[in-house]
């Protein structure tokens, strides 16, 4: 078939950028067409074996996604941090790779930027924008098998978590039905399980877990005698009404943080509530220091009768 007539074809013009070159082959585009136009110099490029974009720039990311979907066949899902960016998280690592769960009888490689996995677990398909994507759990458990830094596993986990995408206990049952890389992993979402919603939460319950300080719940809600609203406090020593408050600069920065963070503590004073706040770089440079104040600042939480406050 002549240029004139395939270059007409809905597909060509209206279709999506990136295309099997099989496909191309049943409008009547040639093989060696397909090679001449994806040779250097090309008006089209081969991303990947019998993958063709139809322009010759660089491709998107979304447009590596649908190609390496195409590359690894029907039944392929999403995972890892892209599948992640589509739902939405943010507290991602950088990575060029797009990873594809494919079923594990299934014969084909990584290529390129793709990274295959095959796999007996496949679970079903949740959509995202078009495209077959695992669910939620299992994106951050096989993003956080391929991350080699603790911090950076906890914050996928805890903003996974924090956001209401999953709760802590799904991120569990995904980790134990993996094989590999679960000592990290576990060590990452310990904190998480224990009520941490942030890398600095998590330094913090960990050193608590260190001390023989008394019990702390983490993230619940503190309500006045009336039902008003108090708080939301990292740490929180239901004994002795103690919130401890792991609070960053640019948490807190700007007019809005700073208002807020001043309406948080006239509100735990109003309450009688005593309260440390922590800066979290001090957990892991001055963590004595820090276990002295805590221990200060109960001791002072034990000289007045606990206020009257209840839990959420």
């Amino acid at each position: 078939m002549r240029r004139g007539e395939w270059a007409r074809h809905p597909l060509i013009i209206d279709g999506p950028p990136v295309i099997a070159a099989k496909r191309l082959e049943t409008i009547g585009v040639s093989r060696s067409t397909i090679s001449r136009r994806c040779a250097p110099g090309g008006t089209w490029r081969m991303l990947l074996p019998g993958v063709v974009l139809l322009q010759n720039g660089e491709p998107t990311d979304e447009q590596k996604i649908h190609a390496a979907l195409l590359h690894c066949g029907p039944g392929s899902l999403l995972t890892g941090v892209r599948a992640l960016q589509r739902y939405g998280l943010r507290c991602l690592p950088e990575t060029q790779e797009v990873h594809i769960l494919v079923p594990a009888e299934r014969s084909v490689t990584n290529c390129g930027f793709v990274r295959v996995e095959r796999t007996r677990r496949l679970p079903k398909s949740r959509p995202r924008g078009g495209v077959p994507t695992v669910p939620v759990p299992r994106a951050v458990i096989d993003a956080a098998r391929r991350t080699p830094d603790r911090d950076a596993i906890t914050a996928m986990m805890a903003e996974s978590v924090q956001r209401g995408f999953c709760l802590p206990r799904a991120l569990s049952d995904e980790l134990d039905e993996g094989r590999t890389g679960k000592a990290l992993l576990r060590c990452a979402l310990t904190p998480i399980l224990g009520g941490a919603r942030s890398v600095a939460e998590a330094d913090a319950w960990r050193l608590w877990q260190r001390s023989d300080l008394p019990e702390f719940r983490w993230n619940v809600k503190i309500f006045a005698a009336d039902g008003t609203y108090i708080a939301q406090p990292d740490g929180w020593c239901d004994e002795l009404g103690f919130a401890w408050e792991i609070d960053s600069l640019g948490h807190h920065a700007g007019e809005a943080g700073f208002r807020e963070t001043l309406a948080r503590n006239a509100r735990y004073a109003a309450a009688g509530i005593v309260v440390l706040q922590t800066l979290p770089s001090r957990l892991r440079s001055e963590p004595g220091r820090v276990m002295a104040e805590l221990r200060a600042a109960l001791d002072s939480a034990r000289l007045r009768p606990r206020p009257g406050v209840r839990l959420g």
